[in-house]
């Protein structure tokens, strides 16, 4: 009798502690969620204003607004070489719209 109150008594123990952790780990996955979400909230907003800028420079281009013989037309070609290499770094409109089933 007095062995089985024992293993009863380790087994609540395990039990209690093993509940703990797996609250414990819940939290901190929720935590990480929010943090990932709101990360990838960040990016989706720079990623559309890198198209906004990109399109309004093109635009600005088409126009001839700005002539390449001047110093004003030289930043200006600078400006579409910055632009192209932060083109790069547009996400697909698909990035962080997926949810994980579980």
């Amino acid at each position: 009798m007095l062995t089985l109150q024992i293993i009863s008594g380790v087994l609540v123990a395990f039990t209690i502690f093993n509940l703990y952790l797996i609250r414990n780990l819940l939290i901190k996955v929720e935590l990480y969620e929010d943090i990932i979400q709101d990360q990838t909230e960040y990016l989706q907003k720079l990623s559309t204003l890198i198209k906004q800028s990109d399109k309004h420079l093109k635009q600005l281009d088409e126009r001839g607004v700005f002539q390449s013989d001047d110093e004003l037309g030289e930043f200006f070609n600078q400006m579409k070489a910055v632009q192209k290499e932060l083109s790069k770094f547009e996400l697909p409109q698909s990035y962080g719209k997926e949810e994980i089933q579980g």
